[in-house]
């Protein structure tokens, strides 16, 4: 098992700017790494944030992520970190675009990318409809990645919902999930920190999550509170309500640890489901 290392979760407040975007990721990485961040993540939509999916598309990167993916993997090449970003939105081969996170190693190179499987079609309590499917293509694969330091599950935001994805991580081998994300405030309120701490629970995992914070075009509001949390349910770091590094030391020996006194991925047993009706 590899030894400890520091993450870093860049908490930031991302606009349909996509210039000044970058320019923030570019600052906070930096110093991330100045820090003796190894590993470096930010959230849902990093360089590009707007509640109008329409404003979405037309900004949407090539299919391959150009011209900005290489502008990160340049930065990742400098500062010598492994980097996820946490998604980017691209062209597809159809009208909608797709929501994708992408793992670079720190030599530059992308290692794994992973578009968001569950699309967040909701009713707010204030009324407020939002329909992604509408604009993104849903992905159709789990990803789990290696890295120096163990393997990584990769989900977004929404996924966060479906405990059955984050199970299917675990038991591919994920020490790590990351769940970069851009959560509505309204319910992450109410729901944030559980969530993510049932999973870290579950799956006797840690988690990674990366989030949006603050005010956004296309009138979004986001919750902030960026969390790494251990595979006992700790909260190793949290974020406030504006942008921020939040960094953790992780040892991946604790999730070993934490399953080997609680085996319950061992457990796990087929059934047969409930008659309907």
């Amino acid at each position: 098992m590899s030894a400890s290392f520091q993450v870093a979760c860049l908490q930031l407040n991302s606009g349909n700017d996509l210039k000044a975007n970058l320019a923030a990721v570019r600052s906070m990485a930096r110093e991330a790494a100045g820090n003796g961040a190894q590993f470096v993540l930010t959230p849902e939509y990093a360089l590009m944030m707007d509640g109008s999916g329409r404003v979405m598309r037309e900004r949407a990167l090539a299919a391959d992520g150009a011209p900005a993916l290489g502008e990160l993997q340049s930065l990742v090449r400098e500062l010598k970190v492994w980097f996820l970003a946490g998604s980017l939105t691209v062209r597809t081969d159809e009208e909608r675009i797709a929501n994708r996170s992408f793992l670079i190693s720190a030599e530059g190179d992308v290692v794994a990318t992973y578009d968001k499987i569950h699309m967040f079609d909701v009713t707010l309590p204030d009324g407020k409809v939002i329909r992604e499917s509408s604009a993104y293509r849903p992905g159709d694969r789990a990803v789990v990645a290696g890295m120096p330091w163990g393997r990584l599950g990769m989900t977004v935001c929404y996924d966060l919902r479906f405990p059955g994805l984050f199970r299917a991580l675990a038991k591919a081998g994920a020490q790590f999930i990351a769940v970069p994300s851009s959560f509505q405030r309204q319910t992450g309120k109410s729901h944030w920190h559980t969530l993510l701490k049932a999973r870290a629970i579950e799956n006797e995992c840690f988690i990674f999550a990366p989030a949006m914070c603050g005010d956004h075009p296309g009138n979004r509001q986001t919750y902030g509170h960026t969390l790494i949390i251990d595979p006992w349910g700790e909260i190793l770091a949290e974020g406030g309500d504006a942008p921020e590094i939040v960094y953790a030391d992780v040892d991946p020996a604790r999730a070993a640890k934490v399953r080997a006194m609680m085996p319950s991925l061992e457990h796990d047993r087929e059934y047969q489901p409930p008659r309907a009706g």
